[in-house]
């Protein structure tokens, strides 16, 4: 591999992985789409580096880590607050920033949100698994061998689109095109497919509750602790399709919502799913019992008012 054209890991930091746009059409065979949960950040990291918005970028998690770039181009670092070093000098998040062959990108310290991702010019070029790069944590494929990044990882690079990426250094995503990032979200749900199986009680303490991120929350789902929700009577159905948003709620009635990983089908009733324009908020929410760990309520929608918010933020309105 030509060092020119590698991304290097120096310190891979807690987790971090691979992602693309996702793995889309193998549901039916079991398989999830993956991808990056902060949809709206990728796509804005890899816009700044004059990538297409499906390219493959890392996603980062809690601790960042330190990554040797072996060819000139533009860097973006979206999502969650960490600073970020290129060599000796600070560089902003949410930027377009260009970088000369052979520098260190460092990232220190998190200020705030859970993850973030970086895109550098021309994409991550890795072989694709069933169409897509993005990895596969639990069925170990996708990505870089199906794994978290390791020291010494060296992952190629594809071409770059844009001819002097120096002219475009300094770029910025607009503010008004980033999510409302909070630790305390209000995320909006459409009610159902099942809502049928909970009791009125059950409903209204599903909208007007606070519910706690517990540790058990990973690219899979994020499951949540607060006042039970009352089943109407059978905790469990047929099993059947499971999206990303989607809000089980096993026999204790505490609720699940469902992230890129989730499983492609369950059994537990769902009786809301979480609007696709509010999953970047929880995928920035941090999980435990800790003080800087985020609470979370719901608040429902009709579908078309759900479909207006994610028009509105692709538009930046």
């Amino acid at each position: 591999m030509s060092s020119l054209t590698m991304l290097e890991v120096l310190d891979p930091g807690l987790l971090t992985t691979v992602q693309d746009a996702g793995r889309q059409g193998w549901a039916r065979y079991g398989v999830p789409p993956s991808g990056p949960l902060d949809a709206v950040a990728f796509a804005a990291a890899n816009d700044l580096v004059g990538n297409p918005p499906g390219a493959a970028a890392l996603e980062i998690t809690l601790t960042g880590p330190t990554l040797w770039v072996g060819c000139e181009g533009l860097i973006a670092v979206c999502g969650a607050d960490f600073e970020v070093w290129v060599g000796a000098l600070p560089a902003p998040t949410w930027h377009a920033v260009y970088v000369r062959a052979g520098r260190i990108i460092t990232f220190g310290a998190r200020r705030s949100g859970a993850r973030a991702y970086f895109a550098v010019s021309g994409g991550i070029a890795l072989p694709p698994f069933l169409g897509s790069q993005a990895t596969y944590l639990p069925g170990g494929f996708g990505g870089l061998d199906g794994r978290a990044l390791r020291a010494g990882d060296r992952l190629p690079l594809g071409a770059a689109t844009l001819p002097n990426p120096a002219q475009y250094a300094g770029r910025v995503w607009p503010v008004d095109r980033r999510p409302p990032y909070t630790p305390q979200p209000v995320l909006r749900v459409v009610l159902g497919p099942q809502d049928d199986y909970f009791t009125a009680d059950g409903l209204t303490t599903f909208l007007n509750s606070a519910y706690q991120l517990t540790p058990e929350a990973d690219r899979m789902g994020a499951r949540l602790y607060g006042p039970p929700i009352a089943h109407r009577g059978p905790t469990g159905i047929v099993s059947d399709g499971v999206v990303a948003g989607s809000v089980q709620v096993p026999p204790d009635g505490q609720p699940i919502v469902m992230l890129a990983d989730h499983q492609t089908t369950g059994g537990y009733p769902k009786i809301a799913t979480v609007i696709r324009a509010d999953l970047p908020l929880l995928a920035q929410c941090l999980p435990g019992a800790s003080a800087a760990s985020c609470v979370v309520r719901f608040a429902a929608v009709s579908l078309a008012e759900a479909q207006r918010a994610f028009s509105n933020l692709c538009e930046g309105r």
